[in-house]
């Protein structure tokens, strides 16, 4: 969120190249300065292919993984971690108030779910919601209104990835615990 927010400061009206398990918030921000937030597969692979397509000027990762325009795409925590400082010290504020802004929703994190065949209980769930936009850009993303999620298959156990972000606490649980027993009962 702050990193995104930096970036569209300095590069305002620019392309931001963001994964399918990000924030809201993200595009928010990105919208909020003019800019184009643009949802990716997951993998630095393909983040970087998507910012040389688009000439977007940042792409992160959930994992924590930040790619600059100006430094030719590569990985940087170090440049990220100058954007952070660079904004602690032109506040007065501690980090943790600096946040606040950007905490905007309630997230699952990433729940793994073991399952016999992936694809096809992403395909029944697709069904379940299929009067909701869904994106198949990376497993099923489906936006709900007030909340949204992505199932992903693993790309090397047969595991379901569900992240989950929604407007309160327990509206994220309940649609949490609506999912999980679609997947479990599949």
């Amino acid at each position: 969120g702050a990193k995104a927010e930096d970036v569209a400061k300095v590069a305002p009206k620019d392309t931001i190249i963001y994964d399918v398990r990000a924030s809201y918030a993200v595009k928010d921000i990105v919208a909020k300065y003019g800019g184009r937030a643009l949802m990716n597969r997951v993998g630095h692979a393909f983040i970087k292919a998507r910012m040389r397509e688009e000439n977007a000027a940042f792409g992160g990762e959930v994992t924590g993984h930040y790619y600059f325009r100006d430094n030719y795409r590569a990985d940087s925590g170090i440049i990220a971690t100058m954007f952070v400082l660079e904004a602690l010290c032109a506040a007065s504020q501690p980090l943790s108030e600096l946040r606040k802004p950007f905490e905007r929703y309630e997230a699952s994190g990433e729940i793994n779910t073991v399952v016999n065949d992936p694809l096809a209980v992403i395909e029944m769930i697709a069904k379940k919601f299929a009067r909701n936009p869904q994106d198949h850009l990376d497993g099923l993303t489906v936006d709900c209104g007030s909340w949204w999620f992505n199932l992903r298959p693993s790309n090397t156990e047969p595991l379901l990835r569900l992240n989950l972000e929604a407007d309160t606490r327990q509206a994220c649980d309940d649609h949490v615990a609506e999912l999980l027993t679609l997947i479990t009962h599949a």
